[in-house]
Parts: C-alpha cells; sequence; structure tokens
C-alpha cells in the first residue's frame, strides 16, 4: 500500500506543471475548474466520458493500467480492477445527459480526511457540432501538512491532464 502512495503522490507531482485552474481555495479546502470545447456532440462526449479506461492515464491509476478504471451507472462504481481486488474512487451521485456527478476522494486524497465532489456539465457549443464540457472538482476536509497549500495545484494537474486526454480522444481516436 506504500508504494501505490508514493507513486500516485509521484504522479500528482510530476502533473503539477499543468496551467492552473485552482477557481478557489482556503484553509478548508479548494474546487479546480477546466473548460474545453470538443468538435464533437454531447452524446458522443459523454459516452466517451463514461468510459475512463480509454482516456484517463495510466500513471494516475492504482494498477498502473487505466484499461481496469470503469464507471458503472448502474452501481454508482467509479472503480478500479487491481490483481487482488479493486478501488472505488468515486460514487456517482447523479447522471443525465447533460451531466454526471461523483463524490469521492480521488487517488491519495483517499488516505486523508478529504472528500470531494466532481462534477462533468456539457452543453451544446455555439456551433452545433461542438460541446462545451465544464469538470469541476471541490474537495473539503482534513489533511495532514493543510489541504489546499498541499493538494490543490497537483490536483489540478492531473484533473487538467485526464480533460485534455478525454478531449483529444474524443478528437482523435487517441487519448495523447
Amino acid at each position: 500500500m506504500k508504494m501505490i502512495l508514493a507513486a500516485v503522490v509521484a504522479a500528482l507531482s510530476l502533473a503539477g506543471a499543468a496551467r492552473a485552474e485552482v477557481t478557489d481555495q482556503s484553509p478548508q479546502g479548494f474546487e479546480v475548474r477546466h473548460v474545453v470545447t470538443i468538435a464533437a456532440s454531447p452524446a458522443k462526449v459523454r459516452a466517451a466520458m463514461l468510459e475512463p479506461g480509454r482516456w484517463w492515464n495510466s500513471a494516475h491509476s492504482w494498477s498502473g493500467e487505466a484499461r481496469n478504471l470503469s464507471i458503472d451507472l448502474a452501481t454508482g462504481c467509479f472503480c478500479e480492477k487491481l490483481k487482488d481486488g479493486f478501488v472505488r474512487h468515486m460514487t456517482v451521485v447523479y447522471a443525465s445527459d447533460s451531466a454526471l456527478r461523483l463524490s469521492g476522494a480521488l487517488g491519495p486524497l483517499q488516505f486523508t480526511g478529504a472528500s470531494g465532489h466532481m462534477a462533468f456539465n456539457l452543453k451544446a457549443g455555439a456551433d452545433p457540432a461542438t460541446t462545451v464540457l465544464t469538470v469541476s472538482y471541490d474537495v473539503g476536509g482534513y489533511a495532514k501538512g493543510g489541504l489546499a497549500e498541499q493538494w490543490a495545484k497537483p490536483v489540478d494537474g492531473v484533473i487538467g491532464e485526464q480533460v485534455s486526454r478525454l478531449k483529444t480522444l474524443i478528437e482523435t481516436g487517441k487519448p495523447d
């Protein structure tokens, strides 16, 4: 377990170079938000969103293989198969054609007293062949050393990378 935590923390640190989109932070938590326009219909974007194993970066998975990630709307599980079990990364709390909301702490945040709410919101773009995707992740709670100070930028980097990979997958057929 310590090896998994070390690998995830290292991966989060590398992701900090991504463009910062930390929209709010306080001693109690933070919010990151990414907005992208994708050259595809909302239905196509939603379908791809529900297959994180196709676009999530394997470096930000516990198994080291993004293909082990899935979102199951029937069970509400954003989960990952592991060699000797599984991890529930988040729980789906709302799903519609235009939104997906999940609750939980991603990655090493699971080892803290933090919890979060992630929202994927889709709306048709000005061009009907495009979709504006807004992804926000609000995180609050307790983490030794400070939640926002320690985690906001790395989490922003990881979320920004995944949003970029989703956009690239939809527009090119490959996540990177």
